[in-house]
């Protein structure tokens, strides 16, 4: 594999952290085939273990809080690419707030997933997300 080659696919596979987040901000839940593979597994604290992209997409909208908005930031992004298959993970804050308020609730995370090429790109097949720590103000 060139190293253009693995650049790419790691500025591609860090991108999904960013995708992701932006499409939980956004609201758009209706759209996780844009970052998650069709046959995804997601581990987390409150929704426990989900299977597939409708399951995913049904957690999302029943989760959702009516006013309240989230901000996902994420840093420390590591990408290990390993032909057609990939392993990646990243610091997260996740802030909660209401339209124009401050946030009423911090919560940091690690998240873990193992990304397959696809013929639409890079998708995420198997994510864990781990509760560092909350802080309500």
């Amino acid at each position: 594999m060139s190293t253009a080659t693995l650049t790419t696919d790691r500025i591609e596979i860090a991108e999904l952290f960013a995708r992701l987040a932006n499409l939980l901000d956004d609201g758009r839940y209706d759209d996780v085939h844009t970052v998650y593979h069709p046959d995804v597994v997601v581990h987390s604290p409150l929704g426990g273990q989900l299977h597939g992209l409708d399951e995913v997409a049904s957690y999302l909208k029943r989760s959702q809080v009516a006013g309240e908005q989230t901000l996902h930031v994420h840093g420390d992004v590591l990408v290990h690419v390993n032909g057609e298959q990939a392993e990646a993970s990243a610091n997260q804050l996740v802030h909660r707030y209401r339209d124009g308020a401050p946030p009423h609730q911090t919560s940091g995370v690690r998240v873990a997933c193992t990304a397959v090429r696809t013929s639409a790109g890079w998708r995420i097949s198997q994510l864990r997300i781990t509760l560092a720590w909350t802080h309500e103000q």
